[in-house]
């Protein structure tokens, strides 16, 4: 990151400076994670980062499709803009929270002096991200999908192909990534194969190659299994690939591209691997009927890891935990893992959620609002997203994300919260959980973190789905509030049927895979009500941020020598 004094250009200031504001930076990575790494590991870091910049530049092509020519626009301006490089690199592009638009279109004066418009901003992302031609009407992919048979039809559906238009007939037809991709992902894979060769843990070893060979090969399946099969003893942990759907608002199908190397936390994986045996036992004691429930899930493998770097799709807010892999071949088999990020968890609870708890909360309350208790729930909520029923029920050829469509993300980080909640009551109350936070802890923590996940704005995934869930629970009298004081808190004697009831309205509009009803639940429940609006905008008056970002120490104290 350059280091001049920023100076103003294409950017409109004031929404920039705004959205900079609501983020505190926290150091990431550094010498003191590195102590069970061997030599080896130590020599595949340099290697696994230059990976992850090549990651971070597949997925700014993914973001949309002028944001290559964007990034390069603002890099190559001298003097450097300090504060919009910085926004480039925490949102990947021109848009921040509530989908705001910071940069203003670039315009240049041709050699007649006549402004030339030379890249069109959108006031907002597109829905369709940048894997589908920018001029595409929903009605066309589906009327087009549904014309194709055999391996065309799987390629339109694929996570891993773009569709493009034949710009002589006007024709949809698919690319597959690694050919898309080709100029980032054959460097990745070398690089990924040198590593491979000096990492010391030999299933990791196994991932890197096999990821690398499906950098080329675009068959993700069997690296997949690899990941889930990385040994417990290693003691460096890497996810690199095409994972999450967010990017596609359209039709939530296609991968982006994104990448994590971590040193493994042993102490903290040991305590929390007791809840990945509970898997099947949690699905079983569901509120739904036996219709939406899942049978002979794999328990998720479970490790608790501490963050070096990342990159692709990492836009703030920053990912505290994942749960991975998305694509249910590679499930099926091995099935799947959730990493828990604990110093990034760390740095969020001090820095966002004990700020908000003391201006959102009742006094009272407020010290109940506990690190162990967000830490643990954050886990719950990953491991709910195995929970509940992944295709519909009375028609189980059918996901629900097919049938939900652009609903699908918001209900899915709904049901992962809520379920991951209602599954924290049944551990409390069989002992799984003694000797740690009480019932009270988890709830007052949860409806702090509550307005940490709606301040990310509605049009985002987790934010409507948590404001759903929020105006649900307030209806339901779980959560009150104060005219007098301008605080809330939770309702005790009514907030565990309050998630019971919740828990079960969305497993059963997910499960039913009724699109129209999931519609009714998002547009009743997806609000920003007075009295909440108020508490968000104090927390902004007041400069509380919403959320963190990294400042990368592995590029600053000399373990990664490679800054390129």
């Amino acid at each position: 990151m350059a280091t001049t004094t920023p100076t103003p250009t294409t950017a409109s200031v004031s929404p920039l400076t705004k959205q900079l504001a609501r983020f505190k930076e926290i150091q990431v990575g550094g010498a003191q994670y590195l102590g069970r790494l061997t030599q080896g590991d130590r020599e595949a870091l340099p290697l696994l980062v230059q990976v992850g910049k090549l990651i971070d530049r597949i997925y700014i092509r993914q973001h949309w499709s002028g944001n290559e020519a964007l990034h390069a626009h603002i890099l190559s301006q001298e003097p450097h803009d300090v504060k919009l490089e910085l926004g480039l690199q925490l949102f990947k592009g021109p848009w921040g929270l509530d989908e705001e638009k910071f940069i203003k279109s670039i315009k240049e004066e041709d050699k007649d002096g006549h402004v030339v418009q030379k890249i069109h901003i959108p006031h907002e992302p597109p829905q369709h991200g940048n894997y589908y031609p920018d001029d595409i009407k929903k009605q066309e992919y589906l009327d087009w999908v549904a014309g194709l048979e055999g391996q065309a039809k799987i390629d339109a559906e694929s996570y891993y192909h773009v569709v493009k238009r034949d710009t002589s007939t006007g024709q949809l037809y698919t690319v597959p990534y690694s050919e898309e991709y080709k100029d980032f992902l054959v460097p990745a894979s070398e690089l990924m194969k040198q590593a491979a060769r000096l990492v010391s843990d030999q299933s990791l070893a196994k991932f890197l190659k096999s990821r690398a060979e499906a950098f080329i090969s675009n068959d993700y399946v069997d690296s997949d299994v690899d990941w889930l099969r990385i040994s417990k003893d290693s003691a460096l942990d890497v996810t690199c690939g095409p994972y999450e759907n967010y990017t596609d608002k359209m039709f939530s199908i296609r991968a982006a591209y994104e990448f994590y190397v971590h040193a493994r936390d042993f102490d903290s994986s040991a305590i929390l691997a007791k809840f990945s045996s509970r898997l099947q036992d949690m699905e079983d004691q569901l509120p739904v009927d036996e219709l939406y429930k899942t049978k002979d899930l794999f328990p998720p493998a479970i490790v608790t890891v501490n963050q070096l770097y990342s990159g692709g799709d990492v836009a703030v807010p920053m990912t505290a935990a994942y749960n991975l892999p998305n694509d249910e071949r590679p499930i099926k088999i091995a099935g799947s893992k959730l990493v828990i990020i604990k110093n990034v968890q760390e740095g969020k609870f001090e820095k966002v959620l004990r700020p908000i708890a003391e201006q959102v909360l009742d006094s009272e309350q407020v010290q109940k609002v506990q690190f162990e208790a967000f830490f643990q729930h954050v886990l719950m909520h990953e491991v709910a997203h195995s929970l509940g029923p992944h295709f519909l029920v009375h028609d189980k050829e059918k996901k629900v994300r097919t049938a939900l469509e652009e609903y699908h993300s918001a209900m899915e980080e709904a049901k992962a919260d809520i379920a991951g909640l209602y599954a924290v009551g049944l551990l409390l109350k069989d002992g799984t959980l003694a000797g740690g936070p009480d019932a009270e802890s988890f709830y007052m923590t949860y409806l702090a973190s509550a307005f940490r996940s709606i301040r990310f704005g509605i049009t985002e995934a987790h934010g409507l789905g948590q404001a759903m869930q929020f105006e649900y629970l307030k209806e339901q009298g779980g959560f009150a509030y104060d005219a007098e004081t301008r605080k809330f808190r939770v309702v005790m004697d009514k907030i565990e049927e309050a998630v019971r009831s919740l828990t079960t309205r969305i497993l059963v509009l997910q499960g039913d895979g009724d699109k129209q009803k999931v519609k009714e639940f998002v547009d009743r429940y997806g609000i920003i009500s007075p009295e909440v609006k108020g508490a968000l905008e104090k927390l902004e008056n007041l400069g509380v941020p919403v959320d963190v970002y990294p400042k990368y120490r592995i590029l600053e104290d000399g373990t990664v020598m490679s800054k390129n």
